[in-house]
């Protein structure tokens, strides 16, 4: 496998139907402690048996955060442990349970002037669970629309139906009919309804640029940031992540509007540094479970 190929996102996310569904039942039956148990039993599954992620996980904390062979092989299975536990978190949120939660919330007040004012685009990545503020945007996730890449779309749909949970945002997959997706994303802004993306994931390498990014080189999509420059539609920056006591922190931030010719390339800068900011702070909670960056040794 080439360089090129092992650092491009298939389209499909760390986890199947079947293991979602299997929690959902012991959520259901047991309760969320009895969720994590199991879970405790479930991760180190995922260390030989998911390669690709594992490894690209193992060069994540060598070369990214630095951390030791014996640091770097413990924080394996923190990872999928913690990412196991923010599913379980976001499947019992979607079922009503959730009073064990406690919620913190980072310039909430600006995002709410930003629903209020005008549609949106809101920018997200593959860090924490941004899933689990959908619970708090009461009225307004009516008019949420998420972008998602049609494999990850299926999956959340086939789950979502197998068992019983609820969502009250709208999705908008990206599939083989792309004018189809792009006509709805702009019905979307012009409906002045929010349009929300994660910025962290490209399928095609042609529209992706490459940035400076936890002090090595990654590729970002543009095409996202090019509209919201185009139409000149207000950006947040959102961000859902897991803290000690079962408790989530959301953070808001508002991109600051440029003009000119370097537009894009500041909306771009100021996104890659607003998530550099939450893994550096939150750094076990990257779940881009495939060779993200493009200049680290093997």
């Amino acid at each position: 496998m080439s360089r090129n190929e092992s650092t491009q996102w298939t389209g499909r996310s760390r986890g199947g139907s079947l293991g979602h569904w299997f929690f959902v039942v012991t959520l259901r039956y047991l309760g969320v402690r009895a969720a994590y148990v199991l879970l405790a039993f479930v991760a180190p599954y995922f260390v030989p048996f998911a390669p690709r992620a594992t490894r690209a996980m193992w060069r994540y904390h060598r070369h990214i955060l630095g951390l030791g062979r014996l640091k770097s092989a413990a924080r394996l299975f923190t990872s999928y442990y913690t990412f196991g536990q923010t599913i379980i978190d976001r499947v019992a949120m979607s079922h009503g349970i959730v009073r064990p939660y406690r919620f913190v919330f980072d310039n909430y007040d600006e995002l709410i002037a930003h629903l209020q004012a005008d549609s949106t685009i809101v920018v997200g990545a593959h860090v924490g669970a941004w899933e689990t503020g959908a619970h708090f945007f009461d009225e307004y996730g009516k008019h949420i629309n998420i972008v998602m890449y049609d494999a990850e779309y299926e999956r959340i749909k086939h789950v979502v139906e197998k068992g019983g949970s609820r969502r009250n945002y709208k999705i908008i997959p990206l599939n083989a009919d792309a004018l189809e997706s792009v006509m709805r994303i702009y019905n979307a802004l012009e409906n002045k309804e929010y349009v929300c993306f994660q910025g962290d994931r490209f399928m095609d390498p042609k529209n992706s640029v490459e940035m400076t990014f936890m002090g090595r080189r990654a590729r970002f999509p543009r095409g996202l940031f090019k509209l919201a420059v185009r139409l000149r539609v207000p950006v947040v920056f959102y961000f859902a992540m897991r803290e000690p006591g079962r408790t989530y922190r959301f953070v808001f931030s508002a991109a600051r509007p440029a003009d000119g010719p370097d537009a894009l390339a500041c909306l771009m800068n100021q996104y890659v540094a607003a998530l550099e900011a939450v893994v550096r702070k939150y750094p076990h909670q990257w779940f881009n479970y495939y060779d993200f960056w493009t200049d680290y040794e093997s």
